[in-house]
């Protein structure tokens, strides 16, 4: 596991193995998460709505299933 030392002014300095393996190169965006006691440095999304999408996939898309719906709901209300 490779280790990093904080300097004085804070700066950390990822070790080459890592910032091959991860594609960290320098002007490279991180976050710094804080998962309560544990601190990572996660490459940031150049567009995290973009790059999202399509992450929770479902079965059925739920816009379809409304309209379905709504359609079952008219035939009710007209044959009344």
């Amino acid at each position: 596991m490779p280790t990093a030392t904080i300097s004085a002014k804070g700066w950390v300095v990822i070790p080459a193995e890592c910032r091959k393996k991860y594609h960290l190169h320098p002007g490279t965006k991180v976050n710094v998460v804080d998962y309560g006691g544990v601190v990572a440095i996660v490459p940031a999304l150049a567009d995290p709505v973009r790059e999202a999408r399509g992450m929770l996939k479902q079965r059925k898309s739920l816009s379809k299933a409304l309209l379905n719906e709504r359609k079952r709901e008219r035939k009710r209300e007209d044959a009344r």
